[in-house]
């Protein structure tokens, strides 16, 4: 990932920091979603933040009366974002207004701990996952939901699309699964055994439209096949608590960065005998956002 060397750094004072997403459109702009009290209490921000000559700057922020745990960048519109909340709702915001938030969307019966934007073209679609067990499905020009799914037997920490296979998401739980749905059925495709452990987050590989990474509070990462789910296709192993977020590389097949409780941020390479590519330790606090940019090769 070359040198960390260049790292800036910036503090939003009473405030920890969930999630954090770069701009598909402008580079070196991010989102961050953030909650006082470590989400247990307190208000939530949505931090927009630019890397310029200076360093990371505060572009400007909007609050939330509760806790902010995820967000997501429109496909659609390059100043719109959406974040998820500890009171259930989703909240959508334009950068380009100085009031927000536009909509809010209040389903949820708990904690909105995950929203993702589709990728794939030719559909406008966000999915939500929440501690009530249940995954949402949303068009924004819809203000309710179009579809509810259930089968997970405990909270669902994070929801995301694939980006291959219109109409289809992932979800890890803390019933220790991995679960791909498909929301043409409105029923779950697949479910993974993938850990003996809560899963706390997944995502998909950019390169292979069946494979997908779980991190669970066991500290690994495991890979999966979809054509073949009976043995994980790799266990990367090296942090020493439960891993928070988990991305792979917008331009390497087989690169992940993971972040985790043990305040560190970990690059894997799992095609290589010796997979860990280098262990980051500028943050001295949990770890719970991540995200590598799809503009600028080495930035996370």
């Amino acid at each position: 990932m070359g040198t960390t060397a260049g790292a800036g750094a910036l503090r939003l004072p009473g405030l920890h920091g969930y999630a954090v997403e770069f701009s598909p459109y402008c580079p070196g702009r991010v989102a961050c979603a953030a909650a006082q009290y470590y989400g247990m209490a307190g208000c939530g921000t949505l931090a927009m933040l630019e890397q310029n000559e200076a360093g990371i700057v505060l572009l400007r922020s909007f609050d939330w009366n509760d806790g902010l745990f995820d967000v997501t960048w429109s496909e659609n519109n390059e100043n719109v974002l959406i974040t998820c909340s500890g009171d259930g709702s989703l909240q959508i915001w334009d950068m380009a207004k100085t009031k927000g938030p536009l909509q809010v969307y209040k389903e949820h019966t708990l904690e909105a701990y995950s929203v993702d934007w589709s990728q794939t073209r030719g559909e406008q679609l966000v999915v939500s996952g929440s501690w009530d067990q249940t995954a949402k499905l949303w068009d924004p020009a819809v203000g309710k939901s179009l579809c509810t799914f259930k089968g997970h037997e405990g909270v669902i920490y994070s929801t995301i699309w694939s980006p291959h296979i219109p109409g289809c998401f992932a979800s890890a739980s803390g019933d220790q699964s991995l679960r791909i749905w498909d929301v043409k059925t409105s029923g779950v495709k697949l479910v993974i055994p993938a850990h003996q452990a809560e899963v706390l987050s997944c995502d998909w590989c950019k390169y292979d439209e069946n494979l997908l990474v779980t991190g669970a509070v066991d500290c690994s990462l495991k890979g999966w096949d979809l054509r073949n789910i009976r043995q994980p296709v790799f266990v990367l192993l090296g942090h020493t608590y439960a891993i928070r977020r988990v991305k792979f590389s917008p331009f390497h097949a087989t690169i992940l960065a993971s972040c985790s409780y043990d305040f560190t941020v970990r690059f894997w390479d799992f095609s290589k005998p010796n997979p860990l590519l280098e262990t980051v330790e500028h943050h001295t606090e949990f770890t719970c956002g991540l995200d590598l940019s799809l503009h600028n090769r080495g930035q996370v």
